[in-house]
């Protein structure tokens, strides 16, 4: 493809759209859940004493609303592309902080009493970085929906580099830039990479980068040629990607994937700087804290539940109603990691039988240690399942020290060898209850997905992303979706 075909193919198919439309998109979508939050907020103060609070009086406050907006634009939620989760959760908390404490000190001072709308703000704070996220997870499905939420930019490389910038793109919903046009300086391979990947056309002509932009006022760009000499990408960077007004450059050590990393100077030498926050004590004791937190005040949450769970199991086949593994955990110690029991009783010697019978179970069995459609679970273990309430009894192992609430998912022995050499350093930390790769597929995906997963998370840790999976993992287990 040239220029002139691509200018043809580009007006018949883009619509155009900016980080201006997707930043007033989503503070419509923030309005929307701060009033949301105020509304929750004050109806839980009035369903509690009628007599202390007028629900309906919450509208009143919409003029607070630019108060959270200028917060939220200082915490760098606007245009909110390619935004971390964990850093989108925390700087919602940071600023719905601010912007509460800011109101109910207002109100203090002009009234001299902290009265109930001051305890409705308090519980609006507490509501509002959960809701402030599910509205925006809204609202970017309705922009992917209507093509409206994605940026174009240009993409340097039509290599296996080069096609995974593209299908990340393609494929989130969130990221907000779609690729437009691939160019690529090895027109001799024309006949390999083709004239297009997955709809995205090339040009092999890594030079008209101005004029790209000149005639299209595209401004993004990601380069993902890490074949080119340092010369050579020099001379990219300095002549066609800076006409760009953004720029992104993709390396190759895609298994370093810390969202924490920060360049240095190093006396002209630039380094990017990291850390394993979870090799350092202040850390960890936080985290275990935060397990134990959350635990034991859910554990009485929901302690009917289980009551009634353990009498379901009971009354649905003979057997103790827990039922426990021995699992491999941190580094490689073993445990016994407990559940509900959801299989009949002799379920081994059931297996066994199924898997000499059947190859099809065998192949399954080998490739996930699950088969989708168990035929030795019993009826209630299929519903405590699908919505893995048979994961409760976990709690227990996290009182134990032996698991957390978050983290790489505990294993047995014959999966070590499908993590190769990954397994020492993923199980360097406790195993989870739940964690990233269970809310981005759960069983769905296999077992390379999970290594990435959970090296992203090592990589990455912080209190906020452990909080986010925990949100995300409701929402996942709402929907039963990979679950068997």
């Amino acid at each position: 493809m040239d220029i002139r075909e691509f200018e043809n193919w580009y007006s018949r198919r883009y619509n155009r759209t900016s980080s201006a439309f997707i930043s007033t998109a989503l503070v419509l979508s923030d309005l929307f859940g701060i009033m949301l939050s105020f509304g929750t907020s004050f109806f839980l103060v009035n369903l509690y004493d009628i007599s202390a609070i007028n629900f309906k009086s919450f509208v009143t406050y919409w003029p607070y609303l630019p108060v959270f907006i200028i917060f939220f634009q200082a915490n760098g939620l606007y245009p909110g592309i390619a935004l971390a989760p964990s850093e989108e959760l925390r700087h919602f908390t940071v600023s719905s902080v601010l912007a509460h404490g800011g109101i109910i000190f207002s109100r203090y001072i002009e009234d001299q009493e902290f009265d109930a709308i001051s305890i409705a703000f308090i519980i609006s704070f507490l509501c509002s970085p959960v809701i402030l996220i599910l509205m925006r997870e809204m609202m970017f499905n309705i922009l992917s929906w209507t093509k409206l939420g994605k940026i174009p930019a240009v993409i340097y490389g039509s290599g296996p580099t080069g096609h995974l910038v593209i299908d990340r793109l393609l494929d989130s919903r969130r990221i907000g830039y779609t690729p437009v046009l691939i160019l690529d300086n090895k027109p001799e391979e024309r006949a390999v990479f083709d004239d297009a990947y997955r709809g995205v056309p090339v040009i092999h002509d890594t030079s008209i980068g101005p004029e790209i932009v000149s005639r299209f006022r595209i401004r993004m760009a990601f380069v993902a040629m890490p074949e080119l000499s340092g010369d050579d990408l020099s001379h990219l960077l300095n002549y066609s990607v800076s006409a760009f007004r953004y720029s992104v450059f993709i390396p190759t050590f895609f298994n370093v994937t810390n969202i924490w990393m920060s360049v240095r100077d190093f006396d002209g030498v630039l380094g990017l700087v990291t850390s394993h926050k979870l090799k350092m004590s202040w850390n960890l004791a936080m985290k275990r804290f935060m397990d134990l937190s959350f635990v034991i005040i859910g554990g009485m949450v929901i302690l009917p539940l289980l009551l009634l769970i353990a009498l379901l199991v009971k009354l649905s086949s003979p057997g103790p109603v827990l039922y426990g593994h021995q699992r491999l955990g941190r580094n490689r110690r073993y445990f016994i990691a407990y559940k509900f029991r959801s299989m009949v009783n002799n379920s081994q010697e059931v297996l066994k039988n199924l898997l000499n019978e059947t190859p099809e179970l065998r192949r399954e069995w080998e490739s996930n240690h699950k088969l989708k459609n168990d035929p030795r679970i019993t009826a209630i273990g299929k519903f405590l399942r699908r919505t893995s309430f048979d994961e409760f009894p976990q709690l227990i192992n996290i009182l134990k020290g032996d698991m957390s609430l978050v983290g790489p998912r505990p294993v047995v022995e014959a999966e070590v060898e499908k993590y190769g050499k990954n397994f020492d350093y993923i199980f360097s930390v406790k195993p989870g209850l739940t964690g990233l790769w269970q809310v981005s597929g759960r069983s769905d995906t296999d077992y390379t997905d999970r290594i990435a997963f959970d090296t992203y998370y090592l990589q990455s840790w912080s209190v906020w992303l452990d909080l986010w999976v925990l949100l995300k993992t409701i929402g996942v287990v709402i929907k039963g979706k990979g679950a068997y």
